[in-house]
């Protein structure tokens, strides 16, 4: 049941949710990148992205100067996978999630990454 509330829990912030439609939208993520699309600071969005790697949710990897975040390979647990899959299906439509749609590819590290 720990795993299951954790994953729960994990995905109870609406910052949470935008950061795993982001991800599903375009395969790698780094920080700088989701801190301008969600216009919040850089220590909150290390920490959301903290608490969904905890949830088995995402992952993380170093590439040079960056670190990229990607929806976990293998689903964490049995219930980060779940809800991963229901995910991609929901909440397409809501307004907040369809302008992070339509921004999304604008938005480029090379010009908003401070090395």
């Amino acid at each position: 049941m720990k795993n299951f509330i954790k994953v729960m829990k994990a995905l109870s912030d609406p910052n949470r949710v935008k950061i795993i439609k982001m991800l599903q939208q375009r395969e790698n993520l780094c920080v700088c990148e989701m801190r301008a699309m969600l216009k919040l600071a850089q220590p909150t969005v290390s920490k959301h992205l903290k608490i969904l790697e905890e949830a088995g949710l995402i992952a993380s990897e170093k590439e040079k100067l960056w670190v990229n975040y990607r929806l976990h390979p293998a689903g964490g647990s049995l219930y980060s996978a779940a809800m991963l899959t229901q995910l991609k299906n929901w909440l397409n439509e809501t307004p907040e999630l369809a302008e992070i749609h339509r921004l999304l590819p604008t938005i480029n590290r090379n010009d908003i990454c401070r090395p």
